[in-house]
């Protein structure tokens, strides 16, 4: 099952290697963070969250560090599904997916250039809801 997420997300995402193993970085388009089977965790403030929108299937879940963070997304974990991580524009992605990686047993795909890559690409965002896990919408 492993095998096959990774693969599709090859084929969708063109993930390349980071340097830590299981780190990915990906310049997916929207229509494909939505398409490809991962989890997506949207990891901003919830401020950023309704500043300038969300991915519709987007776990919101801000990034405070990694312990207090795998807790949070402990239950949301499915087995064999890659973590794909978005931000602003990919600086904290990039952080939190090399501090989480070793403590998955899945790849973490780091979103490169983050919603604002998206939003420069003519991405139209979602208004965040709380089911997503927005505390302030």
């Amino acid at each position: 099952m492993r095998h096959i997420a990774l693969s599709l997300l090859a084929v969708f995402l063109f993930i390349t290697p980071a340097t830590a193993q299981q780190v990915y970085t990906a310049e997916p388009s929207a229509q494909q963070l939505q398409d490809v089977p991962v989890l997506l965790v949207d990891i901003r403030q919830p401020q950023e969250w309704v500043e300038t929108g969300v991915l519709p299937n987007a776990l919101l879940l801000t990034f405070n560090g990694p312990a207090s963070f795998l807790q949070q997304l402990q239950p949301h974990l499915q087995p064999g599904q890659p973590v794909a991580l978005i931000c602003r524009t990919g600086n904290r992605t990039a952080r939190a997916a090399q501090m989480i990686a070793p403590s998955l047993d899945v790849p973490v795909i780091d979103v490169a250039g983050g919603i604002f890559r998206l939003l420069d690409a003519g991405y139209q965002p979602a208004t965040p809801t709380r089911a997503q896990g927005c505390t302030i919408c």
